[in-house]
C-alpha cells in the first residue's frame, strides 16, 4: 500500500506556530510522516520536538541527521528523547551527508563513511537495547582504550527505534538492506529501480531479512497543472544545481546514482557546463524524462498513472514536496487531492 510524507512548511523562518499547524492539518489528511532535514542551518531534531506535542499518530522522521556530525552515543540519546516525547512515533534517519558539509562545516575528516555507517547503526542499537555499551570497531571503540573510561549501561529505557537510512552507492544500500528498518531514497526513477532495491535485497536475504522488511521512501515534486510541457521543463533545469554544484567534481553521489541508471553521459555534460560557467545551457541539457519519472507532475490522470509505477516498483512511501504558488492553504488542498488519487489506487489492489 503506497503511502504519503511531507516536509516540515512554515510560512517564515521563525514562524513555529505555522510549522505546527501544517503537521496537524496533514496529520487530519492521513499523512504517513513527517519529515526534518539539516544541512548548515538549524538541526533536524528540534523542529520534530515542537511538532511533537501538537500531533498524535504523525511519525516524526529525520532526513536527514548527519553521521559524523554527532557521536554515535549522542545520536542514540537524541533518539530515545524523541521516543519519550513523541510515545514513539519517531523515525532516525541518518545519512553521511558530504565532504564539503562534514569537512567544511563540522571540521570532521569525510573518511571511510561506509564503515562510520555500520559502527554507528550498531552502537545506536547497543543502546536502545539498553545494553552496557562495550564496543569494539575499527573506526569507534568503547570505552577508549587507555583511557579512564567505563561500560556504561544506558540510564534511559529500553525502546525501539527505528533507522532509516540515505544511501544511493552499493556499499550503503548494502548496508540498509542488512541493518536498517527504512530507506531514504533520492535520485530515483521506479524504472530503474533494482538499481537500488538489488544491493538490499541482497544483503537482506544474507542476515534473514527481506526486501519487504525495509521500508522504502523517495522524494517526489508534485505540481497539478495542465501545462505539462512547461513545467517538465521547470523540474528539469532545476536538476542541473544538483549535477553540476553538489558534491565534487569527481565525487558526486547523486550524479553517480543517475550514472547507474543509464544517463551517465548527459549528467556528465551538464556537470561541465555548469562548472565551466554555461549554467543556462547546463539547464537545458538536463534530461526531461529525469523529470518527468522521479516527479508527480501533470493533471490528475497522468498523476494517477504515475503513482500506480511507483506502487508496482515497490514503493512505500513519496515524501512530497507540493509545488505551488499558492500558499498554506493551497499545498493543502493539493496533497488532498493526492490522497485522494492514492486512496483510489491502493484499492484497485484489494480489487
Amino acid at each position: 500500500m503506497l503511502r504519503i510524507a511531507v516536509g516540515l512548511y512554515r510560512e517564515s523562518q521563525d514562524d513555529w506556530e505555522s510549522a505546527a499547524a501544517w503537521a496537524q492539518e496533514v496529520e487530519k489528511l492521513g499523512i504517513d510522516s513527517i519529515w526534518s532535514a539539516e544541512t548548515w542551518g538549524i538541526d533536524g531534531i528540534t523542529p520534530l520536538a515542537r511538532i511533537a506535542s501538537s500531533t498524535t499518530s504523525l511519525r516524526l522522521g529525520t532526513g536527514i541527521l548527519q553521521i559524523g556530525a554527532r557521536t554515535p552515543a549522542a545520536l542514540a540519546m537524541t533518539a530515545l528523547g524523541m521516543q519519550s516525547i513523541s510515545n514513539d512515533r519517531f523515525l532516525l534517519g541518518l545519512g553521511v551527508s558530504g565532504v564539503a558539509i562534514v569537512e567544511g562545516w563540522h571540521g570532521v575528516p569525510f573518511e571511510r563513511p561506509v564503515t562510520r555507517t555500520k559502527e554507528t547503526i550498531e552502537i545506536i542499537k547497543m543502546i536502545a537495547a539498553g545494553d552496557r555499551l562495550e564496543y569494539s570497531g575499527s573506526l569507534y571503540k568503547l570505552p577508549l582504550p587507555g583511557g579512564e573510561g567505563r561500560a556504561i549501561k544506558p540510564s534511559a529505557k529500553s525502546r525501539n527505534v527505528p533507522i532509516w537510512l540515505a544511501s544511493l552507492g552499493p556499499q550503503n544500500l548494502r548496508i540498509t538492506g542488512a541493518l536498517a528498518d527504512g530507506w531514504i531514497g533520492t535520485s530515483f526513477m521506479p524504472e530503474t529501480a533494482n538499481v537500488f532495491f538489488d544491493p538490499m535485497s541482497e544483503a537482506a536475504v544474507k542476515v534473514g531479512r527481506s526486501l519487504d522488511d525495509i521500508e522504502k521512501m523517495v522524494p517526489v515534486a508534485l505540481e497539478l497543472t495542465e501545462d505539462v510541457e512547461g513545467a517538465t521543463k521547470g523540474h528539469a533545469e532545476g536538476y542541473a544545481f544538483t549535477f553540476g554544484a553538489m558534491g565534487t567534481k569527481s565525487n558526486n553521489f547523486y550524479n553517480n546514482a543517475w550514472a547507474r541508471q543509464g544517463f551517465a553521459d548527459e549528467v556528465k555534460e551538464v556537470q561541465r557546463l555548469w562548472l565551466s560557467g554555461e549554467r543556462e545551457t547546463a539547464k537545458s541539457r538536463v534530461p526531461l524524462e529525469i523529470a518527468t519519472r522521479s516527479n508527480l507532475i501533470g493533471t490528475t490522470d497522468l498523476i494517477m498513472d504515475r503513482l500506480r509505477v511507483y506502487r508496482d516498483a515497490g514503493l512505500d512511501i513519496l515524501r512530497v514536496d507540493v509545488r505551488t504558488d499558492g500558499g498554506f492553504a493551497e499545498r493543502l488542498s493539493h496533497l488532498g487531492i493526492l490522497m485522494d488519487l492514492v486512496k483510489s489506487i491502493n484499492s484497485e489492489e484489494s480489487l
